[in-house]
């Protein structure tokens, strides 16, 4: 799929509406190691694939709810891009839920609803309601209301 492209100041308009929605990106298990030995996180429910499956009410291992966070921005730039901006920061989050979670091996995708916009000193204050779907499962993994600014 390709991107869609929007610029700042066609953002507006699109308050209340979806955006855009993310290609599926597959959470493997190499992953979940690496962003463990990252953020020093080594849990067993996330590196021990046999344990997990043994021992977890998952039935094999899960990714770190943090990984599934850092990874939104990663859905975002592959659902959309916002054009004719100098700079966009994160700058955090209204509310943050892990709802269900991500099996190592399992598919996930990013829905991006422009819920607020607001005008700052050289740009825009944007807050995405952000839905982090798992292939064929009924309940989410994250909802979220991501707050993002842009300025041009």
């Amino acid at each position: 799929m390709t991107a869609k492209r929007y610029r700042l100041d066609e953002l507006r308009p699109l308050v209340g509406k979806e955006v855009a929605v993310s290609d599926w990106l597959t959470v493997t298990q190499e992953r979940i190691n690496a962003f463990a030995e990252v953020g020093e996180d080594r849990q067993w429910i996330h590196v021990d694939p046999e344990r997990a499956k043994r021992e977890s009410l998952y039935g094999g291992a899960i990714a770190h709810g943090f990984l599934t966070v850092a990874l939104l921005s990663h859905l975002r730039e592959n659902a959309f891009h916002i054009d004719g901006q100098k700079m966009g920061v994160n700058y955090g989050f209204n509310r943050l839920r892990f709802t269900a979670p991500v099996l190592a091996g399992s598919r996930i995708r990013g829905r991006f609803v422009l819920h607020e916009l607001e005008d700052l000193p050289g740009g825009v204050q944007t807050t995405w309601k952000c839905t982090v779907e798992r292939e064929h499962a009924d309940k989410p993994a994250i909802v979220c209301d991501w707050i993002t600014r842009h300025y041009g």
